[in-house]
């Protein structure tokens, strides 16, 4: 694979994507195919050399668009998608367009031109867990973690359109021969993650003098990976995956809300209660947990971020030095939350 497409590659996990091919495989070309909404940022990828690295701006559900640049590709890896719950819940619309529509329109281009498609997607297409606490005897039995059988049960326009997407991957690929795999993947934190999200908002918060904002009680379980350790998965998933295989990316991270929020003010100076409980968002998932032995095992993946806390602080590192990345968002994103009582 010497010419890839990177849809999305300057969002969040596809920029993060897109440093990691340049950084371990100098024989790949890189074209970032990205529409550069609120969530794509150029400032992730201007630092990648010209010669490794294209942004070629447009929208994936521009069919002779990707056709156009598809003709000379060997594989495309699909990260771009419409990905935060809130923003699904005040409109799905761009969700229905971006990872449905979109999505369908790549692996056509993928069909006609016989390109490796690798499909990126989330554990939010399983719906969610309950708590540990919940369970017989708090276990580790059947059904106790998210597998590639688990079937799907979306919660919120978001994670329905992402199992939609799966689902037309999976169709493409029994139908018509499409050489794809899927990736579902836990939580990402780290570099160049919008500050709508989680973990940067509560960062960005008290670098503003903000106090942090915890949903209901913060009993909620997201399973915590290094984005750089969801590259690496992807890339031996792209390299070394079985066609019309589904690989679910965890590095055994679990961690409830209130304790990440707590642990951030810990890291920050600041004790670990001052944040603020604000209204839950509708139909939050409970936990989220993933079993990542079928990659583990039948790819020899491991992460190399395993430690919580020195991932979490090499994020707030990252974001306390780069200030001028977020700044100018910070108020209008707060608005935002403030009208929704969050």
């Amino acid at each position: 694979m010497k010419n890839i497409i990177v849809t999305g590659g300057a969002g969040f996990i596809g920029s993060n994507f897109v440093h990691y091919v340049v950084n371990n495989h100098p024989e790949v070309h890189v074209t970032v195919l990205d529409k550069l909404t609120y969530a794509g940022n150029r400032a992730n990828i201007d630092s990648l050399p010209a010669d490794r690295v294209k942004l070629v701006v447009g929208d994936i559900a521009d069919a002779a668009f990707v056709d156009e640049l598809a003709k000379n590709a060997d594989a495309i890896v699909h990260y771009a998608a419409e990905s935060h719950n809130d923003n699904s819940l005040n409109d799905p619309s761009p969700f229905i367009h971006t990872n449905l529509i979109g999505t369908y329109v790549l692996i056509e281009a993928a069909r006609k031109y016989n390109i490796r498609f690798h499909h990126v997607s989330t554990d939010e297409v399983y719906g969610d867990l309950p708590l540990r606490e919940d369970l017989p005897g708090h276990g580790e039995g059947p059904g106790e973690k998210f597998t590639s059988e688990t079937p799907y049960n979306p919660s919120s326009p978001y994670s329905s359109t992402k199992a939609g997407s799966d689902l037309l991957v999976r169709a493409w690929v029994r139908s018509f021969g499409l050489k794809a795999t899927i990736s579902n993947c836990s939580n990402n934190y780290g570099p160049f993650q919008h500050i709508e999200k989680f973990i940067p908002r509560q960062i960005t918060n008290v670098l503003s003098g903000i106090r942090p904002k915890l949903y209901g009680e913060g009993k909620n379980v997201r399973d915590w990976i290094h984005t750089n350790d969801h590259s690496s998965a992807v890339w031996a998933i792209l390299e070394n995956g079985r066609m019309g295989e589904t690989y679910l990316i965890g590095a055994d991270g679990e961690e409830n809300n209130k304790a990440v929020i707590e642990e951030i003010l810990t890291l920050m100076g600041q004790p670990k209660d001052a944040y603020d409980h604000v209204t839950d968002r509708p139909g939050h998932d409970l936990r989220y947990a993933i079993d990542a032995s079928k990659l583990r095992d039948e790819l020899g993946w491991t992460p190399k971020f395993t430690n919580f806390r020195a991932g979490l602080a090499d994020t707030i590192k990252w974001y306390t030095e780069n200030e001028q990345w977020w700044k100018a968002e910070k108020e209008s994103v707060e608005a935002f939350y403030a009208k929704q009582g969050q």
